[in-house]
């Protein structure tokens, strides 16, 4: 077990580096990168969603413990996150209506905003059901991965048909890239849709193992996304600016020690609305770079299996890389405290989301 040391950074410290850090982001976009009043009509939509899911956290949290929609700990993770057993989770519920529903009235009712929320409420279902059968099972494990799968399948699906019957064939399989370079990817742009659907949902569901982790980073790198695609698409920029000021909210009653959970309703949600974004604005690279942190978190997990099962003897027991995956458990169970984790996975989505803006600005 590892203890926490004394000298922990702080979780309303988290929140606040959160916090600020967006704040730069939006004023930065005025005065220096020649936006035409981003801070004027993104800040206040990002504010009303921060304001409204953290005063909603003060209702729904009593009222989720009240229902017993405790957490159920893995036995098989850290086991100083056993003390965490019992906190509330399905967060989500509270987090995604905020934010689509103030992204659908900021945008006039925009018809990209209603596919990137229908994709971003769907997955939060499929959460939200894997979540219920957790705590109906008093269980750690909800949906078979198979079923999980096969509902996510379908949701991505629907949203690259709705691609297919919005976009020209040339716009919808053309990729933009820095520097004015183009990828015509053809028939093959579905099966890189399908595969950046799934994999940011499943990445950003990786991510949430920490206090504030998946809240503080998703929010950054959903901004990051609104600063990328505000000058083309000023509606979908309203949809990234709602739901990171939803997710900040969150944070304030998930930093650490977190009052909530987002569970996998709010996980799934963050990846599906990530995705959404970049398909529909063709910044596929743009989600690439703001999203690294959530990309290396799947990694680890993919790369220490696999080096496992290579490595194995006789008696089935093989090797491992990391001492945990995901990584953000390998440092933990390093010694390093889980806000400590959190503050620099924070640095880092900060230092990628500003890497995207100098390739936008010089590429």
């Amino acid at each position: 077990m590892v203890n926490a040391p004394s000298s922990a950074p702080n979780g309303h410290l988290s929140a606040l580096v959160a916090v600020l850090s967006l704040l730069l982001f939006s004023t930065s976009a005025d005065l220096y990168w020649g936006y035409r009043d981003f801070t004027g009509q993104i800040l206040p939509w990002w504010l009303v969603c921060f304001t409204i899911v953290g005063i909603a956290g003060k209702f729904c949290v009593p009222l989720l413990r009240a229902i017993k929609a405790g957490q159920f700990i893995r036995e098989d993770g850290p086991q100083s996150h056993l003390q965490k057993s019992g906190t509330p989770t399905m967060g989500g519920i509270y987090v995604i209506p905020v934010g689509v529903g103030a992204a659908l009235l900021s945008s006039g009712m925009a018809e990209q905003v209603w596919a990137a929320s229908g994709l971003t409420v769907g997955f939060g279902l499929v959460g939200w059901w894997d979540d219920w059968q957790i705590l109906r099972k008093k269980s750690n494990k909800g949906l078979s991965p198979k079923m999980k799968l096969i509902l996510q399948g379908l949701l991505a699906l629907v949203f690259c048909g709705w691609l297919t019957l919005t976009r020209s064939w040339l716009d919808l399989t053309t990729i933009d890239l820095p520097f004015g370079w183009v990828l015509p990817l053809g028939i093959f742009f579905f099966p890189l849709a399908l595969f950046v659907i799934l994999g940011s949902t499943n990445a950003t569901n990786l991510t949430d193992g920490l206090d504030g982790l998946a809240a503080g980073t998703g929010a950054i790198a959903l901004m990051g996304m609104a600063l990328l695609i505000f000058p083309k698409d000023q509606a979908l920029a309203k949809f990234c600016a709602c739901m990171a000021g939803s997710y900040l909210g969150f944070l304030w009653h998930n930093r650490h020690p977190a009052q909530v959970f987002m569970g996998d309703t709010g996980s799934l949600a963050l990846g599906g609305a990530l995705a959404a974004i970049a398909l529909i604005a063709n910044m596929l690279w743009g989600l690439l770079v703001v999203g690294l942190l959530f990309v290396w978190e799947s990694i680890s997990v993919i790369a220490q299996v696999s080096y496992y099962k290579a490595t194995k003897n006789e008696q089935g027991v093989g090797k491992r890389l990391f001492k945990m995956a995901p990584y953000h458990h390998h440092l933990e169970l390093s010694g390093w405290h889980e806000t400590k984790i959190v503050l620099v996975f924070y640095g880092v989505a900060i230092g990628l989301v500003w890497m995207a803006i100098v390739l936008l600005q010089f590429g």
